[in-house]
């Protein structure tokens, strides 16, 4: 699935770490780790927290699209 290699590749394109990002999400570093690893499936809830951080849509990180220009908020 592309949503593992795109929310890792956005979070080091920022210089961050996992626990940073799983900081962010409330959850643990190796749960995170296992979201980048497919291990375990996002939830919808952080994935849009995760499309909020960095700016991007939902689709994106999901791989629906490569636009990464987030909707706009209504």
């Amino acid at each position: 699935m592309i949503m593992n290699l795109r929310i890792r590749d956005l979070r080091e394109d920022k210089d961050l770490k996992q626990k940073d990002i799983a900081q962010y999400l409330m959850c643990d570093q190796s749960l995170y780790s296992k979201y980048e690893r497919l291990e375990r499936p996002l939830p919808l809830e952080l994935a849009d927290k995760l499309a909020d951080y960095y700016n991007v849509s939902v689709d994106y990180l999901m791989g629906r699209t490569n636009v990464k220009d987030p909707y706009p908020k209504r």
